[in-house]
């Protein structure tokens, strides 16, 4: 995963994390839409920290 994937993943996150749908779903759904590799637990957990 690339640096800028990264940042567009936690940036995702962050504007999520307060409506009433699950943040977490999108950490799944964007790569999977962008063909991206697969972030990983850890990145996950960081990201919800």
């Amino acid at each position: 995963m690339g640096v800028l994937e990264a940042i567009l993943l936690g940036v995702l996150q962050g504007l999520t994390e307060f409506l009433p749908i699950s943040s977490s779903a999108h950490l799944l759904i964007v790569p999977w839409l962008f063909d991206w590799p697969e972030p990983g637990l850890a990145f996950n957990v960081a990201l919800h920290l």
